[in-house]
């Protein structure tokens, strides 16, 4: 799979964002119709946005869309042009139920979107969070799920607290049914743009805790983010050890692995395996 570290939001009505975007680092770029567009604006940035995608200035990043949701009054329009201009995904806010990635899926292909335009569903409200692992599961066009943190605070009235102590549950839900449909998950944003600091602690805790890599609202979090998500050079090295045990061990009959004085067993290497293709993965950008 493509690495996802960074994916960084670009308002789709700003056209100096947009040309920005095509200079900067981040492994994938969403450009956006929801949030960043006010209402009177919605059309115009519609055409730029199909435009930029359909342009292929982007060189190796993933350009995706993402349109209105399902419940207004631009998300018809917004899923026909996205479809026609054939981003590598289309970005649905708050997805509720399979059954709504179900009528996405039917909408871009009767849009004619090309093969390669996935769907990246934004799990937002505590809804989603109970029926993570249906919407993940939905449909093979579903390739990422993508966490609306601001959104999802809001709808659990929860208080800013040390480690994101409110929000775990439901990040760890979506986590748990990311994986157990084989598909990628990011993190949300971090609202602090001055703060790259606690933005670095916020991404370390989303790697640790499982995630792909986490979207971004500043250019200035792409460097932080980057490095973080990526395997350091100890992991690769460590990763290359474990391997090169393993093979060394079944190639002279051993039963018995380890490294470092710990017992290497099939998950460990399939872990290291990992490690070392998303490095490669991202050597190759």
């Amino acid at each position: 799979m493509a690495p996802r570290r960074s994916v960084l939001y670009m308002p789709g009505a700003n056209e100096r964002a947009l040309e920005k975007a095509k200079t900067l680092p981040a492994d994938a770029l969403i450009l956006d119709l929801e949030d960043a567009v006010s209402p009177d604006a919605k059309e115009a940035a519609r055409e730029r946005v199909c435009a930029a995608v359909a342009s292929g200035d982007y060189g190796p990043r993933e350009v995706a869309v993402r349109i209105n949701g399902i419940d207004t009054e631009w998300h018809d329009a917004d899923l026909r042009a996205a479809a026609q201009a054939g981003p590598a995904a289309v970005v649905v806010p708050k997805v509720n139920s399979a059954r709504d990635v179900m009528t996405i899926e039917r909408a871009l292909e009767l849009n004619g979107a090309p093969e390669h335009t996935t769907i990246w569903a934004m799990l937002e409200t505590p809804v989603a969070m109970l029926r993570a692992e249906e919407i993940a599961a939905a449909s093979e066009r579903l390739t990422v799920l993508v966490m609306g943190t601001n959104d999802l605070a809001k709808e659990l009235h929860a208080e800013p607290a040390a480690g994101r102590a409110p929000l775990v549950a439901g990040l760890s839900l979506s986590l748990l049914a990311a994986r157990a449909a084989g598909k990628q998950i990011l993190d949300g944003v971090y609202n602090d743009v001055q703060d790259l600091a606690g933005f670095e602690a916020e991404a370390t805790q989303a790697r640790q805790f499982g995630f792909d890599g986490k979207t971004l609202i500043h250019p200035g979090q792409i460097e932080p983010c980057n490095r973080v998500f990526a395997p350091s050079d100890e992991a690769i090295a460590h990763a290359r050890k474990v391997i090169d045990a393993f093979e060394s061990a079944r190639e002279q009959g051993d039963a018995v692995v380890t490294v470092d004085g710990r017992m290497v067993e099939n998950l460990h290497v399939a872990e290291a395996q990992r490690i070392l293709d998303l490095a490669e993965a991202i050597a190759a950008k």
